[in-house]
């Protein structure tokens, strides 16, 4: 088991992330997808929940009206890739992050292994952190979990290392990616998943979609005209 050299704290800020083991795929379809999204909701309190009883007794539109009682995090990012996840976290109690990332890869395991037949560990261990230490990381962590679905357009798996051959194409699909918080910067209130999001915990540099979008943008630019700054995205690699 791989130990942290750091303790997660109150007022601190985190980047989460998990994959499946042996690097296998965690989402089957959009039902699990959704399935995880609900889970983000339902596991971030002190509050217990029956999950099963839940989905069978809630419809989903109601889903993320539940108390959940005090919440253990501040969520200020998120995307679901095909064998991962990354959250930007804030932990607001003690302990909040372990707990809040047990219920959640622990509920979603064992959704998995009934729905699709099988046994054993789905993720690759323990979920993994990294403290974001510093004002300029979190502004990078904030824009590159954001822009982590560019990997699944056709030739661009190497995007920041080749850059992007089609950045028109890049930018549409960001806008229109469902299972990304990005959404609910550019369009606030347009569908459930924005309940997921503590904007008012989210980097202080982004009050708005026109600077959220603008902060996106230079990166795309960064990264497309292939300049120097593209070291800045490989500062920490994740």
């Amino acid at each position: 088991m791989a130990y942290r050299n750091f303790k997660f704290s109150v007022g601190e800020y985190y980047h989460l992330y998990n994959r499946g083991v042996d690097k296998r795929s965690i989402f089957v379809d959009d039902h699990d997808r959704n399935r995880l999204a609900y889970l983000m909701h339902l596991s971030n309190g002190d509050r217990s929940f029956d999950i099963q009883k839940v989905f069978r007794e809630y419809e989903i539109s109601e889903i993320f009206k539940i108390d959940t009682g005090k919440p253990l995090v501040s969520i200020c990012a998120w995307v679901f890739m095909d064998n991962h996840f990354h959250i930007l976290a804030k932990e607001i109690v003690d302990g909040g992050i372990s707990r809040f990332m047990k219920n959640l890869c622990g509920s979603y395991s064992k959704y998995f292994n009934i729905k699709h037949d099988r046994t054993g560990a789905l993720f690759e261990g323990r979920f993994k952190a990294q403290h974001v230490d510093t004002d300029i990381y979190l502004k990078y962590l904030f824009a590159y979990i954001h822009l982590n679905p560019i990997k699944m357009l056709a030739g661009a798996s190497h995007w920041k290392e080749e850059g992007i051959k089609d950045l028109p194409q890049a930018k549409v699909f960001l806008q229109c990616y469902t299972y990304s918080s990005l959404i609910d910067f550019l369009k606030p209130k347009s569908r459930f998943y924005d309940a997921l999001i503590s904007k008012k915990a989210a980097p202080e540099y982004f009050p708005g979609p026109v600077s959220v979008w603008r902060e996106i943008n230079e990166w795309l630019k960064f990264v497309d005209v292939g300049t120097p700054q593209r070291s800045k995205m490989n500062q920490k690699q994740i």
